[in-house]
């Protein structure tokens, strides 16, 4: 049986795969809960969104996942625990992550880029020799993310939604198989969105992928299963179908405006 090619709810290797359990995910600041017991099953090959109104605590939630906030409760990577590790460990344990803004060295071409992102790995020494030919998953990941042609180009010069790609190449390069992006799309084009989401489905099938999001059109079009954060706790979540028709979410998205909308309109709002 040949591997599935896109995700589908559920996943595309359920437990057996790799996964990120989260269990009692708890982030306080100066005694504001920003996260309040969050529990998620994150599985591979199921490209799962997560939305919610500014405030929810997306942002915070992958922070705590990745090391950049202290957090209480459980995170396991396929079983091994993250909280309480070095952000560079638990990214060396397979779990990257994107911010709003890419974070690449737009005076370096597109294949330095991902080159140094393969060495993040590897010892002082290594990195200071000469590298013999282009590496077989550097060659990969620009093929994934669509940036082949423009491989000797300077990062700088890439459009908004390039160095979004590079980012998520520089991932891929480290072997990470669990992605959280933070608002990919944000500032895009339309065409741009498009090829994103394109992107999204060709990595999300073997990996565990996480988009938080604003673009709700975007959610809909690409999403195969949505988490919605209220106030920090996880109000609902499945397929969009069944998160556009609860009528929790619709409270959230509408307000006393919801109780005379139509369920089905309840994502067409962007929430701001």
């Amino acid at each position: 049986m040949s591997a599935p090619t896109e995700p589908r709810l559920g996943g595309t290797a359920g437990m057996s795969g790799d996964y990120l359990e989260i269990r009692g995910l708890t982030v306080e600041f100066d005694g504001f809960r920003a996260t309040t017991d969050v529990d998620l099953t994150l599985l591979q090959g199921d490209l799962r969104f997560l939305i919610g109104p500014n405030g929810a605590g997306k942002t915070t939630l992958i922070d705590a996942v990745t090391g950049l906030v202290p957090a209480t409760g459980s995170v396991r990577k396929s079983g091994v625990e993250l909280l309480g590790r070095k952000t560079h460990q638990i990214a060396r344990l397979g779990v990257g992550r994107t911010f709003q803004t890419a974070s690449v060295f737009e005076e370096l071409s597109v294949l330095q880029n991902l080159d140094i992102a393969v060495g993040a790995g590897r010892s002082a020494l290594t990195l200071l020799r000469r590298r013999r030919g282009v590496a077989p998953e550097i060659e990969e990941a620009l093929e994934t993310i669509g940036l082949t042609a423009l491989r000797d180009s300077p990062a700088g010069v890439l459009a908004h939604g390039q160095k979004q790609w590079l980012e998520i190449g520089m991932l891929l390069v480290q072997n990470a198989d669990v992605l959280l992006l933070d608002e990919p799309v944000a500032g895009m084009s339309h065409d741009e969105r498009e090829e994103t989401g394109q992107l999204l489905r060709r990595i999300g099938a073997d990996r565990t992928v996480v988009v938080v999001e604003h673009d709700m059109e975007f959610m809909r079009r690409f999403a195969t299963s949505v988490t919605v954060l209220a106030a920090g706790r996880v109000l609902a979540e499945g397929s969009v179908a069944q998160v556009q028709a609860d009528p929790q979410v619709q409270a959230i998205y509408l307000g006393s405006a919801a109780a005379g909308t139509d369920t089905r309109e309840i994502l067409e709002v962007t929430d701001a």
